[in-house]
């Protein structure tokens, strides 16, 4: 049979069956989706990242490098898959309509797309998702006309995936609980001789054990002066005495990430790797008592930059105090809707999500992070992981 019989057999027993949330979650959240549409003058949207297609149909897949794109209007909406993802659309999906394509045959992409789109005008995109090829939108933009397409689309869906339903806070509450298991486990076996990759393949296991999915980011451990070198991650070495082991693990439910960074010490803690973890400690509480509704996001950047800056020469950190997280594919657990740094204006409101990646590194010394995944509420953040904000001593 071929990817349209296959998805009509498929079908007859297994349609929705792994949807991942109630049909009325989608309900809402596409009731939502076209209220912003009507308000921004869209009458379509072309959604071809991964999370966002799966934000508003359910649609996920571990093989999230070919093409996929979901088209809504006010009345419809149209997933497009290649032939070997006809099953995951199938059993994930709440959608009208499936349409495939063969996976070697890009050349059948465009027609049914530019079919659904034929009678919408004002079409939203988002032009900077990694997931719409420049082949695909100079094919629609020449069947269509360029003047219908407008980059809309990722403003818009950030505004609606950056505050958490009850269904999705449950999902990182999960999350978070299977993260701190890998993390315990992984952090027990930490002594000289062991290496990295062993650390991490503990942590890996006993979250999988625990039920997590694929896991959006692989769990990342380093150790010593690759401690202190931004998004490395294991490579067969071997932890010795004076090291910093670094940990950050990110466990999955129902493609929901709740992050937590925790760091081991083997040996004695030097005066530099205590104040880096005093820093941690310090910036995460004034952020958390700052994270309240209303408040920009930049402000409390702002504080925890405050608190960084007499150090500044010394430490390395990114500037990006925290990052929305929720739904998400590999190769991040970084929503991208969000970010607590310089410029961000957007105010905090009830129930956003964040993860606080709190890493201070001395290059060629250590890194030191510490960090929880925490939830805003009227009285600043709470933590939805469970992380003391403490180093763990191995002497």
């Amino acid at each position: 049979m071929d990817h349209h019989q296959y998805r009509q057999a498929l079908a007859v027993e297994h349609a929705g069956s792994e949807l991942p949330f109630a049909a009325e979650e989608f309900d809402r959240r596409l009731a939502r989706a076209r209220d912003a549409m009507q308000r921004q003058g869209l009458d379509a949207l072309l959604l071809c990242q991964a999370a966002d297609i799966f934000y508003l149909c359910g649609y996920h897949t571990f093989e999230v490098s070919v093409h996929a794109a979901l088209v809504v209007t006010p009345s419809r909406t149209l997933l497009q898959v290649a032939s070997i993802e006809t099953g995951p659309a199938v059993v994930t999906a709440r959608v009208d309509e499936v349409v495939g394509y063969r996976w070697e045959a890009l050349d059948e992409v465009i027609d049914p797309l530019a079919d659904a789109l034929a009678d919408s005008h004002d079409i939203g995109i988002d032009g900077s998702s990694s997931g719409l090829r420049f082949g695909l939108m100079r094919h629609l933009q020449g069947r269509l006309g360029g003047d219908r397409f407008h980059d809309r689309a990722g403003g818009l869906m950030a505004s609606l995936r950056l505050v958490k339903s009850d269904a999705e806070l449950d999902c990182l509450t999960r999350s978070a609980k299977m993260t701190s298991l890998g993390l315990a486990r992984a952090i027990e076996v930490v002594e000289p001789g062991v290496t990295d990759n062993q650390v991490a393949a503990v942590g890996a296991q006993v979250m999988l054990e625990a039920g997590s999915e694929f896991f959006s980011l692989a769990p990342i451990v380093t150790s010593g002066s690759r401690s202190g070198i931004i998004h490395v991650n294991h490579k067969r070495r071997g932890i010795a005495s004076g090291d910093a082991v670094f940990l950050e693990f990110g466990a999955v439910w129902q493609r929901y990430t709740a992050p937590t960074m925790r760091t081991v010490v083997v040996g004695p803690i030097s005066d530099e790797m205590r104040l880096a973890a005093d820093l941690c400690v310090e910036m995460e509480a004034r952020m958390c008592e700052a994270m309240t509704p209303g408040t920009p996001f930049e402000d409390v950047a702002r504080l925890a930059d405050a608190i960084l800056a007499p150090h500044r020469e010394r430490f390395f950190h990114s500037g990006v105090y925290g990052y929305a997280v929720g739904a998400q594919f590999p190769p991040s657990w970084v929503e991208g809707t969000g970010f607590l740094a310089a410029g961000q204006t957007t105010p905090l409101a009830r129930n956003m999500v964040f993860h606080l990646p709190l890493c201070l590194r001395l290059p060629g010394g250590f890194g030191i992070g510490l960090s929880n995944t925490v939830r805003v509420t009227d009285r600043g953040a709470m933590r939805l992981t469970d992380h003391d904000m403490a180093l763990v001593h191995r002497p």
